[in-house]
């Protein structure tokens, strides 16, 4: 019998409510010691989906309203009973409450124990419970979306299909191949390499998707460099909505790495504003232009910004020869002032020109549209299935080389028993995808990085 948990399932700070939730066997009878209902009635007498006002408790004595929440097994998140006690939201009530809870019988949820104990009990597959997580930390409303949408189950039933069609060819051939005098029907070559070549597209899909599902929902590293002046640290402040970065007149003001996530359109960008880039004497500021240099090398994306109203120095000579063959967008900035750059120079070395005033906060829209199509993803489906994070992808792509060979052997004649051997390993990459396979020690890993009341 699994002893009955609690947690906190709201954040460590004050709100309007807080939820305290118990899961297991005794979780009713220990929130009936700590919660008295208006009516008198007890919990125990409640059925699933039922709520009742009342009080919290503790040594006899009430401390807040409440309102107790049942859900019955299997029905609820966990597929056991569940309660769920809202209190007020201050800090000091819900540690109370939960401190009586614990002293009720109920011990301190792991991190990821609900949601842990929701997988083990049937009710989410691994590739659910780790939508759970990437839905936890969305920061954009695509992001949110995919992640919704692998909680609902969009890669498990992608993954259900071709798992279904490999098994049952699986079993064909292991029937076939195991049972020569019987009178079984042989898988014929047609069949064979139609079902390989519909698992390899599908899975082959999922793979070239991966990258842009993960600038989606987890964001890019992003570099805003320049030679000093062109409005970098303007540029910051305009997307962070806030003075992250000083901003003055004086050459080198920035001269260590400001960064920063933040949100352009459905986009997040976690942003390094470095020292700008030209040859200093200075050695703190060397030190900084040293720093820039090296994270325009490391980051995945470049806002490379050019002072529109000054024609193009040795400094931006620099910063054009750093960002070729990179990702970058040229962004002319203090287009209010007339326009002295080379513009020409920079079309010739730079796929995406963007031209905007930060100091205005003009030109975001065009910025956003600009950088989306430099990372590929200005057409991205947040609906269709998508692999949430290098475990997954891993499993996919082993899975992918397996169906690969698979089907490369077909279509060479070798043996069927060789084959299936390719194949069963496929699907084991897969049922470890969906946890139907999976090791203990890797499903104690991806809920250790939960929250603890999730």
């Amino acid at each position: 019998m699994a002893r009955t948990i609690a947690a906190a399932a709201t954040g460590n700070s004050a709100a309007g409510i807080g939820v305290i939730r118990i899961s297991g066997d005794h979780a009713i009878s220990i929130a009936q010691k700590v919660f008295a209902p208006a009516d008198g009635t007890p919990l125990c007498e409640l059925k699933g989906y039922t709520a009742k006002f009342g009080n919290v408790i503790s040594n006899g004595e009430s401390f807040d309203n409440a309102v107790a929440l049942v859900f019955r097994n299997p029905k609820s998140y966990t597929g056991e009973d569940v309660v769920e006690l809202s209190v007020h939201g201050g800090i000091f009530i819900v540690e109370k409450t939960l401190e009586a809870v614990f002293a009720a019988g109920a011990y301190p949820a792991q991190p990821g124990e609900f949601t842990k104990r929701a997988f083990l009990n049937g009710k989410m597959d691994l590739t659910q419970a780790e939508g759970v997580a990437s839905l936890i930390s969305a920061q954009g409303r695509e992001a949110a979306k995919a992640s919704f949408k692998l909680l609902q189950g969009s890669l498990s039933n992608k993954i259900s299909i071709v798992l279904d069609e490999l098994i049952n060819c699986s079993a064909s051939m292991a029937a076939w191949v195991d049972y020569p005098d019987e009178d079984i029907p042989e898988l014929s070559e047609e069949n064979l390499e139609h079902t390989l070549s519909k698992a390899e597209k599908v899975l082959n899909q999922l793979l070239k998707n991966y990258e842009n599902g993960i600038v989606m929902t987890q964001g890019i590293d992003t570099v805003i460099a320049g030679r000093p002046n062109a409005g970098k640290s303007t540029l910051m402040n305009m997307l962070s909505g806030v003075e992250k970065s000083i901003v003055t007149h004086i050459e080198g003001t920035t001269r260590d790495i400001v960064e920063g996530s933040v949100k352009l359109g459905d986009l997040v960008l976690h942003l390094s504003d470095t020292a700008g880039i030209r040859e200093s004497d200075d050695v703190v500021e060397a030190i900084g232009i040293k720093k820039a240099v090296e994270r325009i090398e490391s980051s995945s994306l470049i806002l490379a910004v050019f002072d529109g109203s000054q024609r193009l120095n040795d400094d931006d000579r620099m910063l054009i020869d750093a960002c070729q063959g990179k990702k970058c967008v040229a962004v002319v900035n203090k287009v209010d002032l007339d326009i002295k750059a080379d513009i020409n120079k920079l079309k010739e070395n730079f796929e995406s020109i963007v031209y905007i005033c930060a100091k205005n906060g003009e030109g975001a829209d065009v910025l956003e549209q600009s950088v989306k199509k430099m990372l590929g993803v200005d057409k991205f489906d947040a609906s269709l299935p998508l692999l949430a994070n290098k475990r997954q992808k891993l499993c996919v792509s082993n899975a992918h080389n397996h169906i690969c060979r698979a089907l490369e052997g077909a279509q060479m004649g070798v043996t069927y028993d060789a084959i299936n051997v390719m194949i069963d390993s496929a699907i084991d990459e897969l049922l470890s995808l969906t946890g139907r396979k999976a090791t203990e020690e890797v499903v104690n890993n991806i809920f250790s990085r939960f929250c603890v009341g999730k």
